[in-house]
């Protein structure tokens, strides 16, 4: 009986070839020592690093913390909520028991609407929080405003915040002005490579006054950027923005920083009536 022979397809005969041929060449590479440059495909050193992203990015000559509100308002509550809201807010910022200052509060115009923002400056860091907090939750008109305040939203959230050491610190500024807060979801361990590239940026966005503050997330969502940006208008933006890109070295910065980006968010906010900022 003659033998059969087996002829297989000629695209098969292809893939068992290319196949036979990679499985040489991965393991003449494996073996070829610690420098095969199929073994530097899932061996990577990493340089350690001898301090954390705060301590290196943050202002070392102050320890101030930050905290930025969010509160999203029942529509038909939003004038009511900024009354109350002013009222409490302008007591606690003059008040020198308690260790916190109001740096500016925001209806946000474009963007999440009957949404307002507040950020918060605490001068001693973590202590000076914990102190107001203590003293917060044992006064009797703060917790009936909470309460009064509570009817009136759908939900909030918060951030513990950084300021960023080349950023100019919030300080109040008279109005009117529209602001601009640009809020940047990282890609996790990119936040020193974006402050090394906007530590070189801010100086193309100060001419006009513009830049009022930037800060990174400590707790709540992380990898978190928040640039606070002042405008006379929404003209006056457009026109400070396209200006940037006319100065040597913008194009540079945005094209290394928008690959460390997961994503981005852009609110356009009008001061309340109590808030610093104007």
């Amino acid at each position: 009986m003659a033998a059969t022979s087996l002829v297989l397809p000629k695209v098969q005969l292809t893939k068992l070839y290319r196949n036979a041929v990679t499985l040489r060449v991965c393991r003449r590479f494996s073996n070829g020592g610690d420098n095969g440059w199929f073994r530097s495909l899932f061996v990577h050193k990493v340089d350690a690093r001898k301090d954390t992203h705060s301590n290196l990015l943050s202002k070392k000559e102050t320890s101030n913390l930050y905290k930025m509100q969010f509160h999203n308002v029942k529509p038909e509550c939003l004038e009511a909520y900024n009354d109350l809201e002013a009222e409490v807010q302008s007591k606690l910022h003059v008040d020198q028991d308690f260790p916190c200052e109001v740096v500016g509060s925001w209806n946000t115009w474009y963007g999440d609407q009957d949404q307002t923002v507040h950020l918060w400056r605490y001068r001693g860091g973590y202590p000076a929080l914990t102190e107001c907090l203590n003293k917060l939750n044992n006064n009797k008109v703060y917790q009936e405003f909470r309460r009064e305040r509570s009817k009136m939203l759908l939900s909030r959230s918060n951030q513990l915040l950084l300021e960023f050491s080349f950023w100019n610190e919030p300080t109040p500024r008279a109005g009117p002005n529209i602001y601009e807060m640009r809020t940047y979801k990282l890609k996790p361990g990119t936040m020193i490579e974006w402050g090394n590239h906007w530590a070189r940026a801010i100086r193309h966005r100060q001419e006009n006054d513009e830049a009022v503050g930037g800060f990174f997330s400590q707790i709540g969502d992380l990898y978190v950027v928040h640039h606070l940006w002042a405008y006379k208008d929404l003209q006056s933006r457009e026109e400070t923005r396209n200006a940037a890109w006319q100065k040597e070295g913008w194009d540079s910065s945005v094209y290394y920083t928008v690959p460390l980006i997961q994503s981005m968010q852009s609110r356009i906010m009008i001061p309340t009536q109590s808030s610093p900022l104007q």
